[in-house]
């Protein structure tokens, strides 16, 4: 009888051991892949512009998955990506004084840059989600000549291919991004939010930042 109760216990106690590693596996994942920070700066800047919070923390996201230091081969740089063109463009428009492009890796101009963009892009295309993500990640001008291309565009309005393979992944990624923003975190960017970096990511940042270091210096 006490070698079934033993046996028992152990198979529970095993149950929920199993069980636990599974959920800190599973929000680790989670944390690592779909990230939240900077909900401050996204929150501020996404009610200024009139910006989906949501669509903001999916770019972030897929742009450089939170890392503020993030710079592209094409040199764009920060949390949303911003080019050198861009990063001009609105420091003119928003009277960003001394503006350099270093000013880029701030977290909150980087997020005040890139949602002001979002915000002129959706007055460009008439709030249509999928142009803007295009224009966003393919440029304005692209999106404006494949409108009006009947190969890509029948209505002048949608566009039913999109001839840059990786802008239509990119659009496609955010897409995705943005239905898992709002059912991990759902609520959380509508609240108003006190700190503004993750520091679990930040570890994870410079952990990579690290290893990265050693491997090419090796």
């Amino acid at each position: 009888m006490i070698w079934r109760i033993n046996k028992l216990f152990k198979g529970i106690l095993t149950i929920i051991i199993i069980s636990i590693i599974i959920i800190i596996a599973t929000t680790i994942y989670f944390t690592i892949t779909y990230p939240l920070s900077y909900k401050k700066s996204i929150n501020i800047y996404s009610e200024k512009y009139n910006v989906d919070p949501y669509l903001v923390a999916a770019i972030i996201n897929v742009e450089s998955n939170y890392d503020k230091d993030a710079i592209s081969p094409k040199s764009a740089r920060g949390l949303m990506q911003i080019s050198s063109t861009t990063g001009y463009w609105a420091a003119e428009a928003l009277k960003i004084e001394d503006f350099d492009l270093d000013l880029l890796f701030d977290p909150e101009i980087n997020i005040m840059v890139g949602t002001w963009y979002l915000d002129v892009l959706s007055k460009e295309f008439d709030n249509n989600l999928q142009l803007i993500l295009a224009a966003y990640n393919g440029g304005s001008g692209n999106v404006k000549k494949w409108l009006t291309n009947n190969e890509y565009c029948e209505d002048g309005a949608y566009l039913k291919k999109i001839p840059f393979k990786e802008t239509e992944q990119y659009v496609e990624k955010v897409l995705k991004n943005v239905k898992v923003y709002k059912t991990l975190y759902k609520d959380e960017l509508d609240k108003p939010a006190i700190h503004e970096e993750n520091n679990f990511l930040a570890v994870v940042h410079n952990l990579r930042k690290v290893i990265k270091s050693l491997v090419v210096n090796k």
